[in-house]
């Protein structure tokens, strides 16, 4: 079996597919890779390095697409500079494995249908124990909350810690996380790390403890609905229990010199958690960071990849930040890539096992068909048959 890793094309996606390490894992199991020409360069890993792991430096693009058995990407599949879509160069009956973005491209997931793809999407890898460690979704999540931390407090015009000095004491900075997810905890523990005073809020009671055991207070809102969805992510709530969530953060927002939002709903827009009126009235000089902006902001007045100041406070919108540290997160992303393939292979060719609940959450398209019933249903197409 033939396994492709392929450049990426996106702009800004630093990040591989595949790091050496785990491309000696898979040769070592008997499986042959090829590793497109440069695919690493901007993740700082060479193309000798690959070859020193056994792996074949392929030049010629279509090649390395068109004859894979397995195609690793970390991104969907994007229209190339001369108009080809990357889709194309995949042959009928190939799998494709990355993250493809189904719920917010649900054309993508039709056109790879079209062309008789198998494909895995990272997003859709369910959040059991059992999967935990393919789940690409929480390792780069996890990068995302790291960063946020480090770019709020470059931002911020006041240290973070508190700081004892002949010029007199300087009290630490205050940071309000929302969502208390994966993205959320590491901006937390970062948080902490770096000297701050940390509260954090989340709609789901149960990550109260997470939360207290890295040194942060909890705000805790009683909604009377369910607040947790399948796989353990947040559930949209209510416009009502919307209301109440911000009326019962809005002091918290105003006396915080720092507010990290991470709140996502997988396939929706981002819950609006802050808004103008609640940015009116922090310290000039305090700081936003919006990682819900490409999914239209959990902060008002947000714009994704931009910095917007409004009332003296710095509003944030960073898109990508997993691939702004490429070394660390192609490395989680290798290993969680590394996990799926041999998961999924057995004796050199694919096992694909629908009853198994991995294999059948994250397959979204397999011989013609578009599988996930939700991407169907944005598709318009009738309920997918048994």
């Amino acid at each position: 079996m033939k396994l492709s890793v392929a450049k990426e094309v996106e702009v800004g996606e630093r990040r591989v597919a595949l790091i050496p390490d785990t491309v000696s894992r898979l040769i070592k199991q008997g499986l042959e890779v090829w590793v497109e020409a440069g695919a690493g360069e901007r993740a700082f890993f060479a193309d000798a390095a690959y070859e020193a792991a056994g792996a074949t430096i392929v030049t010629d693009t279509a090649k390395l697409w068109g004859e894979a058995d397995v195609l690793l990407k970390v991104g969907p599949p994007q229209e190339r500079e001369n108009g080809q879509h990357e889709v194309d160069l995949l042959r009928e009956g190939a799998t494709l494995i990355g993250f493809l973005d189904p719920l917010g491209t649900p054309t993508l997931s039709k056109r790879l249908a079209d062309r008789k793809v198998t494909a895995f999407s990272m997003e859709l890898i369910p959040r059991t124990s059992r999967a935990q460690s393919m789940d690409a979704l929480s390792s780069q999540a996890g990068v995302a909350g790291y960063k946020a931390t480090l770019i709020a407090a470059a931002a911020l015009p006041k240290f973070f810690p508190m700081l004892t000095t002949a010029a007199g004491t300087i009290p630490p900075a205050k940071v309000f996380v929302i969502g208390a997810g994966v993205a959320g905890l590491q901006a937390i523990a970062t948080a902490r790390l770096l000297g701050a005073v940390v509260e954090a809020f989340d709609i789901r009671p149960a990550v109260k403890e997470e939360v207290q055991s890295l040194g942060a207070k909890f705000v805790e809102v009683k909604l009377e609905e369910e607040t947790v969805a399948a796989g353990g992510y947040a559930k949209e709530v209510s416009e009502a229990a919307k209301q109440k969530t911000q009326a019962a953060i809005a002091e918290h927002v105003k006396l915080s010199d720092v507010v990290i939002t991470t709140a996502q709903v997988p396939g929706r827009k981002a819950p609006r958690l802050v808004t103008a009126e609640m940015i009116a009235q922090m310290k000039p000089g305090s700081v936003v960071v919006d990682l819900a902006a490409d999914q239209g902001g959990n902060c008002e007045g947000s714009e994704a990849g931009k910095d917007v100041v409004r009332d003296g406070v710095t509003i944030i919108g960073p898109t990508n930040l997993p691939s702004s540290m490429p070394v660390h997160a192609s490395q989680m992303y290798a290993k969680n890539i590394l996990t799926l393939v041999q998961y999924l292979v057995k004796d050199g060719a694919l096992n694909l096992n629908f009853d198994d609940d991995i294999i059948s959450s994250a397959c979204v398209t397999h011989a013609g068909d578009v599988r996930n019933q939700r991407v169907r249903d944005l598709l318009g197409e009738p309920v997918a048959a048994k």
